[in-house]
């Protein structure tokens, strides 16, 4: 199975895709540094395809987001090393949980919205520079065939 690290090292140029949530809001006093960890469908109703051609359900998106919750809430950097940061806030906004704060449809996208304190000074000074300007979640999966809208198979 390829790591994160090995699929961004083996690309020659990189490549802007969909799928690249930048970080939204960073408080300097506090070290906290906020934005999208994953968007399931945006604004428009779209399903959104990641970095890694892949698409998380809302439910499985859902799941994945109170597993990390529960278990983990460290933050690492770039997937290589961890204990640089600690969740402070997690939300999976689902269509539901929209409508019961009394949002409108289509307002906020589908997702999970994180917030970190940054403890490591290294990564914090990365993070003010602008140099690590998302986040990005790790994990495993299966990777399953879908159509698309033409009825045409990806991977």
């Amino acid at each position: 199975m390829q790591t994160f690290s090995d699929i961004i090292k083996s690309r020659a140029q990189p490549v802007e895709k969909k799928g690249r949530f930048k970080v939204q809001k960073v408080d300097e006093d506090k070290r906290l540094v906020f934005g999208w960890a994953n968007v399931s469908v945006d604004v428009g109703g779209n399903e959104v395809v990641d970095l890694q051609e892949d698409m998380i359900d809302p439910e499985t998106l859902e799941a994945a987001a109170y597993k990390f919750a529960e278990l983990y809430r460290d933050g690492g950097e770039m997937h290589e090393r961890t204990g640089t940061a600690v969740m402070v806030e997690s939300v999976v906004l689902t269509e539901e949980k929209q409508a019961a704060m009394g949002l409108a449809a289509g307002t906020l996208p589908v997702g999970w919205w994180i917030g970190f304190r940054v403890t490591d000074d290294d990564v914090w000074e990365k993070v003010k520079s602008g140099e690590y300007s998302m986040f990005s979640i790790g994990g495993t999966a299966i990777r399953e065939e879908v159509e698309d809208d033409d009825g045409a198979v990806a991977e």
